[in-house]
């Protein structure tokens, strides 16, 4: 909430009695902010016209407000808009990187568990984007100023490293890069005589039980595929804290504890087949039969209760903002665990689901070879950019390709809600036009182009009243949005916002460029644009750090 905001909510608090008070933005012919007056009628008994008429001439202008008018059941507001070019500006030169915060976090501890990619083969672009949404929510809670750990949750006893296990046997050395092929192989294998099936959890039959020769083919083929993929994001700047390993929790003396909540709750059964079950049907999971299976007929227990344990030992260490990201395929297994924990007194995290990057033939699938792998797509991505560079340079850059690579990359895929599909287009995403990485990333750098051609230190004082352009008066008002998108951001999950901000910016950072000149203005408008454009560099430069997506002085 800015300045202006509080000022018209603490005068409308003393005309209306409302525990609290919501302003909207309406088109900018109408005013800065408005309150519509529908809330009131009822309490009131009166047409909300009448009520906006009424308000409009109780409450005076003051040094922030100019102007206050009623139009048909809204109170329209202007802010001064010399003040609120001194507001918005002073504010970004005097926060600089932490303009847009709200440190609602400090003191706090945040626990964010993301990417958790199966440890069985080199990821492909859609699991990536678990890692990209993961990582972009960690940057804006972290921005808000908590204590931040990200997690890594690694299903190393899954039939899935089993049949890698399986897949190796014979192999003195292998790679990471040969794991792909081997797991893709034993599926083949797999389809082909089913049989092998019996291996497979006779694999994971000695592996529970402690067979120390098992443990140590499964610990190599899990580390080999860990190091590889992290090694890979690494690159992308995507950084883990803590790698949590599901075997840790196949012995955990935590499960047996977990069991007698549940049963002490009453919802705790053993079925037919002799497995420890838990009845949820008192909850409304669109399921046939809604239960959850916890363990084996020998009491060994299932993936779901380790996971049990697991969550709640998160939920203990992120104290104040637990959040974990999840493919949309697991929404109804997400909801049983959460169902789960309430049974027995936990909050479940916070939750993103994401749908996935598809290729336009469809879904990318590890099992059936169906995929584009991550790594691959970087390579041919730094490629791509290199000969962007080349064309406009005529000599390449590498350093500056990556960067353009990576964060088109990044961007492509964060300026899509979770919740939709992402359709994977090299040329889409490269494009230096258009709501792309690189079109913010060109637009920072065009800003360093200015502040260069002016070969001075821009001072942080100026007539900022002169700015009475309305290419200026919307470009402030953007600038000014930004602390309400992060907050947003940071409420719903959604790096998206952030994006989608980011661009309208760059699109009207680009009709002020065209339509304002900057350097050829007079001596005092020129400073003051100078300090608004400065401003601009400032807030693009944080939006991008929050999506993981680096700036460049040239392009």
């Amino acid at each position: 909430m800015d300045i202006f905001e509080k000022d018209i909510i603490k005068a409308l608090k003393k005309e209306v009695k409302l525990k609290e008070i919501k302003l909207s933005k309406p088109k900018p012919e109408f005013g800065d902010f408005s309150f519509p007056c529908f809330v009131l009628a009822k309490e009131l008994k009166k047409n909300p016209n009448e009520i906006a008429k009424d308000l409009a001439n109780k409450i005076k202008p003051d040094n922030l407000i100019t102007k206050i008018q009623a139009v048909g059941p809204y109170l329209n507001f202007f802010a001064n808009k010399g003040k609120s070019n001194e507001i918005v500006i002073n504010k970004i030169l005097e926060e600089k990187d932490g303009y847009g915060s709200s440190k609602i976090g400090k003191g706090k501890k945040a626990l964010i568990e993301h990417t958790s990619i199966n440890p069985n083969a080199s990821p492909h672009v859609g699991r990536s984007r678990n890692a990209l949404i993961g990582d972009a929510i960690t940057r804006i809670i972290k921005f808000q100023g908590y204590d931040t750990e990200v997690h890594y949750w690694v299903n190393d006893v899954g039939k899935q490293i089993a049949m890698l296990v399986l897949g190796c046997k014979g192999k003195k050395k292998v790679s990471f890069k040969d794991l792909l092929k081997i797991y893709i192989e034993t599926n083949k294998k797999l389809e082909k005589n089913p049989e092998l099936e019996k291996e497979i959890f006779e694999l994971l039959n000695k592996l529970e039980k402690g067979d120390k020769e098992t443990k140590n083919r499964f610990k190599e083929i899990v580390d080999t595929c860990v190091k590889g993929q992290t090694e890979i994001l690494n690159e992308l700047n995507i950084k883990y804290d803590a790698f949590d390993y599901e075997s840790k929790y196949l012995w955990s003396k935590e499960l047996p504890n977990i069991l007698k909540k549940l049963e002490s709750a009453g919802k705790l059964f053993k079925d037919e087949d002799d497995r420890q079950v838990l009845d949820q049907s008192n909850y409304k999971l669109g399921m046939r039969t809604p239960v959850l299976v916890l363990t084996r007929a020998d009491g060994t227990s299932l993936y779901p209760l380790r996971d049990l344990a697991y969550t709640i030992e998160k939920l203990e260490k992120g104290k104040d903002e637990n959040v974990v990201v999840l493919g949309e395929d697991q929404k109804l297994y997400f909801n049983q665990v959460k169902a789960a924990l309430e049974q027995i007194g936990y909050k479940a995290p916070q939750v993103v689901h994401y749908s996935f990057v598809l290729l336009k033939t469809g879904k990318m699938s590890t099992r059936k070879g169906n995929l584009v792998l991550l790594e691959d797509f970087m390579k041919e991505a730094v490629e791509k950019a290199k000969n962007e560079i080349k064309k406009r340079h005529e000599k390449t850059n590498d350093e500056n390709a990556r960067k353009i690579a990576y964060g088109a990359i990044k961007y492509s895929i964060l300026r899509v809600s979770p919740d939709k599909n992402v359709v994977f287009d090299w040329k889409i995403a490269l494009s230096f036009e258009g709501d792309t990485g690189p079109y913010l990333q060109y637009a920072y750098a065009r800003i360093c182009s200015i502040l260069r051609k002016y070969g001075k230190k821009v001072g942080n004082k100026a007539d900022l009243s002169l700015l009475k352009e309305d290419a200026e008066a919307k470009l402030i008002k953007k600038l000014n949005d930004f602390p309400r998108i992060v907050s947003s951001s940071t409420k719903h999950l959604t790096p998206h916002l952030i994006a989608n901000y980011l661009y309208e910016l760059s699109q009207s950072f680009s009709e002020f460029y065209h339509s304002c000149p900057v350097l050829q203005a007079e001596e005092e408008l020129k400073k003051a644009r100078l300090l608004l454009v400065s401003c601009v560099k400032q807030v693009l430069k944080n939006g991008l750090n929050l999506l993981g997506i680096e700036v460049l002085e040239k392009m």
